[in-house]
């Protein structure tokens, strides 16, 4: 049992940690809006745009309090919207720090009674939910981008109307799925980092 929620609790926090690295990644996006061309789309200036995107990345830091201030123009579902996204990511890091704080008791438990099963355990379910994903997003990801909204949201205020919103313009879905993979990247690391560690406590339990 001890190994299960060991196993469970490494592997939400490698799952929590990729989406809080991603989110915080900020240079994909800065990447983005000359490889994305968003300028020429969006009809925004470099720095309009940076300048947004920053507002919103500030904003859904779990230490942020206050409503979100963007330069551009703003709905009232908009604003909801991004209010929804917020309490998503603020319990996102929330997981993170609890299973970190967890990970580290239990895994260190584990390792003094060398009992090394949750590495592998956490390994395969970092492996396949990764991969599952990877699937899904590679054979339509524009299902899977809608899906998601419709599971994560209680309305449809994600379905924005440029004119009202015209911070939808410098968010393309390209962009959008460069994050799932990053994601899915980050998770799949954190699973060849079990295997390995795995393997170096086993090596070193065998001296």
């Amino acid at each position: 049992m001890k190994n299960i929620m060991t196993s469970l609790c490494l592997a939400l926090f490698i799952i929590s940690a990729s989406v809080t690295i991603t989110l915080n990644f900020r240079p994909l996006y800065y990447h983005d809006i000359s490889a994305l061309k968003i300028e020429e789309t969006s009809g925004f200036s470099k720095n309009i745009i940076k300048k947004n995107y920053d507002e919103l990345i500030d904003y859904n830091q779990f230490f942020h309090s206050g409503k979100l201030k963007l330069t551009m123009p703003m709905s009232r579902e908009g604003r909801i919207h991004f209010e929804d996204v917020k309490r998503i990511f603020d319990t996102i890091e929330i997981a993170c720090v609890i299973t970190l704080i967890l990970s580290c008791y239990l895994v260190t438990t584990q390792i003094r009674k060398r009992d090394l099963r949750f590495l592998k355990i956490s390994s395969i379910i970092t492996i396949l939910l990764p991969t599952i994903a990877g699937i899904m997003t590679a054979v339509n990801w524009e299902a899977v981008f809608i899906m998601f909204h419709k599971i994560m949201f209680r309305n449809d205020y994600w379905l924005f109307d440029e004119a009202l919103d015209p911070v939808i313009t410098i968010l393309p879905d390209t962009f959008f799925l460069q994050c799932a993979v990053m994601i899915i990247l980050l998770i799949l690391l954190g699973s060849l980092l079990c295997i390995l560690f795995r393997s170096f406590f086993h090596h070193k339990f065998m001296i």
